[in-house]
């Protein structure tokens, strides 16, 4: 191309510099244009983005408060579930561990267990038979003790009514001795006499046995017998079994001995309950008559317990304690240690854990917890709650109560401390009387009406109907000399 002005310019140049000329101006137009075209549409773009910018903004504002709202559901809603898995968690395995360890702190004391009744019937008393560590016949041994967490258990020594006109007090002693060979040949047990000794065999690990005595008849209606009782270590016994004594009446009527009325503790009877408060004997009101029991606590010196009853408004069994008595345990300062047979808990063969709590909840209700205790009645009765089936189970119903939102003060006291109260307070009033020399009260023959009880006399033998026993001796040297000379003249 040659630009104007050049020395070779032509019309073809001409045309040609006209034509580039008009394609510059076509492109600088052009290029206006477009460069026209772009800022306007730059600009639409740039109000479009801060359109779309503000909208975003919007979007996102609208956006952030619905997160924050679906945030603070969910927040709560996780703060719902996390009380709700921690209360879960609580009640499931924390209660049941809260129970061991509330068990490892104040382990049971059990006011009554009938396994020497067990071992008299499986095997006639011959522990060498037995392993008493592991025992499949009965309800206790002492693997089920320990996983219980059971530290002091009372063994009832019991004779059945039958024996009451008969050999009552020898069968006693063998029961007697049979429970003091328990606890001294295993070295898991100790035999405890006091609460010195209760608490000292706690600190040495070892399962402390006490001796009761379920029955007034074991004593056959002797003071001297009741004392010797206590030498061999009993430390508690019932006025009463399923049959009346002759001075105090029973719960129950399946045996018509010893019927009257008005009566229900004799002049003899206040005399054995004075003589157990002199001992240091625990009075045990289970298995008397209501009368009889109120006649007790108006009476007796020193607390006295029910080692195993339960409440008669939640069931109303003959063997279970009235309202208005256990108002006058309270005041007593007694204890009714609970029963866990379940047609005292239920009124029914069958029973829950449920029913047995029923009864402590409303026994603690009404004279509150310091009148409790634990009287299991294993190896006695022969149907007990699912899941209190032996004295294993103790921590079951433990955790039932932790569920019922009972304290650990409470249940110490249930457990154990009330039983070290109402045995110290004994030995107290004991102690107190240390004075009184031991009665000499005797119950009148006509009140025994026993034929096989012999009045110690010299018998008198009249002379006229028998020659004495000198005649009878003379008569027969008589006969010997005669005999001698005759044989050797």
């Amino acid at each position: 191309m040659f630009l104007p002005g050049s020395s070779k310019a032509g019309p073809y140049s001409i045309a040609l510099f006209q034509i580039a000329f008009e394609r510059t101006r076509l492109t600088a137009v052009f290029s206006t244009a477009v460069s026209s075209s772009f800022s306007e549409l730059r600009g639409r773009k740039i109000e479009q983005n801060s359109q779309y910018l503000h909208c975003r903004r919007s979007e996102m504002s609208y956006r952030k408060t619905l997160l924050g709202a679906s945030c603070s559901l969910c927040v709560h809603s996780l703060r719902a579930l996390l009380a709700f898995s921690l209360c879960c968690f609580i009640s499931g395995y924390s209660d049941k561990d809260r129970a061991h360890n509330l068990l490892s702190k104040y382990p049971v004391i059990d006011g009554h267990n009938d396994l020497a009744l067990r071992l008299r019937i499986h095997y006639n008393n011959q522990l060498s038979k037995i392993n008493l560590t592991h025992l499949t016949r009965v309800a206790t041994d002492i693997s089920r003790l320990r996983a219980g967490h059971v530290q002091t258990q009372m063994f009832a020594v019991y004779v059945l009514c039958g024996a009451q006109h008969m050999d009552a007090v020898r069968l006693t002693l063998e029961q007697i001795d049979v429970i003091r060979r328990i606890c001294t040949e295993y070295p898991d047990f100790e035999l405890v006499t006091s609460t010195q000794e209760l608490r000292d065999s706690m600190t040495k690990g070892k399962i402390a046995c006490l001796i009761s005595i379920e029955g007034g008849h074991s004593i056959d209606s002797s003071l001297p017998a009741l004392r010797m009782f206590y030498q061999l270590g009993v430390r508690s016994m019932s006025l009463t079994h399923s049959c009346n004594t002759p001075w105090a009446e029973s719960s129950t009527n399946y045996y018509k001995v010893f019927v009257r009325s008005n009566n229900s503790l004799t002049t003899f009877g206040k005399a054995v309950v004075d003589e157990m408060n002199r001992l240091g004997m625990i009075v045990d009101l289970s298995h008397t008559s209501f009368e009889t029991a109120s006649a007790v606590l108006s009476h007796s010196k020193a607390p006295v317990i029910f080692s195993h009853s339960s409440s008669y408004m939640i069931c109303n069994n003959p063997r279970n304690v009235p309202d208005w008595l256990l108002q006058e345990l309270k005041d007593n300062r007694g204890l009714i240690m609970v029963n866990f047979y379940s047609p005292f808990i239920s009124c029914q063969k069958k029973a829950t854990v449920s029913h047995l709590a029923d009864h402590f909840d409303y026994i603690k209700g009404f004279i509150g917890a310091k009148s409790i205790g634990i009287g299991g009645d294993f190896d006695g009765g022969t149907s007990f709650p699912v899941g209190l089936e032996d004295v294993s189970k103790y921590p079951v119903i433990v955790q039932e109560l932790l569920k019922r939102n009972w304290t650990e003060e409470d249940l110490a006291d249930v457990l154990r401390n009330n039983f070290l109260r109402v045995f110290e307070e004994v030995e107290k009033v004991r102690n107190e009387l240390s004075w009184k020399k031991p009665s000499e009260e005797e119950i009148p023959l006509t009140e025994v009406a026993n034929k096989c009880r012999l009045e110690l006399k010299q018998p008198i033998i009249p002379s006229n109907q028998s020659p004495s026993l000198k005649a009878k001796g003379l008569n027969l040297l008589f006969l010997a000399l005669a005999l001698l000379f005759y044989f050797f003249p």
